[in-house]
This record gives C-alpha cells, structure tokens and sequence, in this order.
C-alpha cells in the first residue's frame, strides 16, 4: 500500500515538473508577445552605460517587434537597480544593462540583498569601454608623472559615479600601481562627477570614454591615459597607464545584458543572436566606433564565467588596496 502510494506521488511530482518544462518552453518559443521589455539601467541617464546601453537597445526593439523601455535605478554603486532586476520575473521582460560594476559590487558591498554570479544569467556584451583618466586643464597637470609627483602625500581627490563602479575600481587599480592615496568622493553618476572634474573643485577622475569625449572635445577637460593595454582609436594620442609604466592599472569596462537567473535558455539565446545582429549594423557600429566602443564578443556562458571570476578579483583587489566601505 505504502510503494503504490509512494509510487503514485512520484508518478505525480515527474508529471508536474515535466508539465513546468513543457509551459517554460512554449513560453520561450512565444517570446516576445504583446508585451513592454523593461531593461534598466542602474546608473544616471548619460553615464556610460545607459548612452552605450540606449544605442543598442533602440534598434534591438525594432528587430523585435517590441517596445523597449529604459529605466534609470542609479544608486549605490548600482547596486540599487541591480537588486531590482535580480527580483523580477526571470521571462525575459525585464532586463539589467550593467558594466563592470556588477562583479565588483561584492568587494564594495559585503551584504548584498542579491548575488552577481548567482541570482543573474549573462545574455550578451555591447563591447568594452576604455577608462580615461580626466583633470581640469586649470590644474595644470600635463602628464601623468605630474599628478603622481603632487599626489606624494596624498591630499588630492578623485570622483567616481559611485562606491563600487567601474569608475571607482579603475582609479583604485591605477592608486595600488602608483603607489599613492588619494580621497575617493564618490557621486550618484558620471555626469556629476565629470562636472565637479571640470570646476576642479575634485581633483581627477577615471570615467568611461563614452561620457567623456564631448568634455575632451571642447576643452573642458584633458585627458592623460586610458586604463588599458593598448590605446583607444577614440583617442589615439593619449597613452594607456601600462605604457606609462604602472603594472596592472588596466580595468576592463565591459557593457551588455544581464537578465534574472532561471530565465528560459532559449529567451536568453534569442536575445543573444539578436544583440549580435544588431551590432553588425553599420550606423549601430558607427555609433558605438564614436563613443569609443571595442567590441568584445562573448557566449551568454563565457560572460557567467568572466563574472565569477571577476568578482573573486575584485575582493583581492580591495584587501589589497586596504580599502574600507560602509
């Protein structure tokens, strides 16, 4: 009585979860029906992210027929929207567009409500974005070696887009290489930290390319390297901290999609291919060329290992450093 019982309630447990498969799979096949995907973006409107994010996601809605909307969760490192996504419904109607900030939100946030590696699936990259270190030209510092000699006792300032951003992690690497301190004064984007740059009421900053070019272009600030191994096409006269001498400086500031873990692998394929499509697009690539975007291909699998392994980088880096967060 007790096998056939048993048995019984197994039978029933198989059919149910063969019943879930089945209606996760015809529901993947049917996406995206008659529904607004919501992709946010844990950063303020025009900072890296979100310009880089906005160029491809415009022609990525038109390829699939549906409405895309951005929404800006800036905070915390963007932790903040981050957490958002990490809590929705994973069936591909609600995405994270994030950088490099999303594997290192655990060295600068210990308890997280979500976890980076586990809580979301890699879907696709937009390409990497070079750091480019930024001083007003009031300040006359010229060079690198300049900022170096009079940052010796370590009074100077350098802004980020907030505790734990790609913007922060890429002057704390440059700090550790260099060998000096400097006081982090941290904002809520990379617009305000550009513009407190620019009074020079903070003293530098590294931000991404995409948002500092404009600012480059007509003269409000200088730039004096980018943070990579090699130099940007974007601006191709200024030369990268590796090649000034300071060993392990460079930070990839990878872009792409993030979406709730246990989505549908066929949703995330789907939207891989078509953000592969849309990146082939002439204007979409001039676009991207133009903000100093490279392009940085990578499996919805190969991203999920990059993170992991970033995230445990990133703790090192920050016992490293000695760095202290609240």
């Amino acid at each position: 009585m007790r096998t056939t019982t048993r048995r019984h309630v197994l039978a029933l447990a198989s059919g149910a979860l063969a019943a879930t498969a089945l209606s996760r799979s015809a529901f993947a096949d049917d996406w995206p029906k008659d529904r607004i995907i919501r992709a946010v973006v844990p950063f303020a409107p025009g900072s890296t992210i979100d310009v880089i994010g906005r160029i491809v996601l415009d022609p990525l809605g038109k390829q699939l027929g549906q409405t895309i909307v951005v929404e800006n969760r800036g905070g915390a490192g963007g932790t903040i929207g981050s957490a958002v996504v990490a809590k929705s419904d994973p069936d591909g109607y609600t995405l994270l567009i994030n950088a490099s900030a999303h594997s290192a939100a655990p060295a600068a946030y210990p308890n997280l409500s979500y976890d980076p590696a586990k809580d979301f699936a890699g879907v696709a990259m937009f390409g990497v974005v070079p750091n480019v270190l930024l001083v007003a030209p009031s300040k006359g510092i010229n060079a690198v070696k300049d900022l170096v000699a009079q940052d010796k006792d370590g009074h100077m300032t350098f802004a980020s887009a907030g505790v734990g951003s790609a913007t922060h992690w890429a002057a704390e690497r440059f700090l550790l290489s260099a060998g000096i301190k400097a006081t982090h004064v941290p904002f809520s984007g990379g617009p305000a930290a550009l513009t407190e740059v620019m009074t020079g009421r903070v003293d530098f900053c590294f931000i991404g390319i995409s948002s500092a070019i404009p600012f480059i272009k007509n003269g409000q600030l200088l730039p004096l390297a980018v943070s990579m191994t090699k130099r940007s096409p974007a601006l191709p006269d200024v030369p990268t901290t590796i090649e000034l001498g300071f060993v392990d400086s460079d930070y990839v500031f990878w872009n792409g999609i993030l979406a709730p873990a246990k989505t549908p692998q066929p949703i995330v394929n789907r939207l891989h291919d078509e953000v592969q499509k849309v990146l082939t697009l002439p204007a979409v690539q001039e676009k991207l060329k133009a903000q100093g975007v490279e392009p940085m291909p990578m499996s919805p699998t190969q991203i999920d290992s990059m993170i992991a392994k970033e995230i445990v980088q990133n703790i090192k880096l920050a016992k490293a450093a000695g760095l202290k967060f609240n």
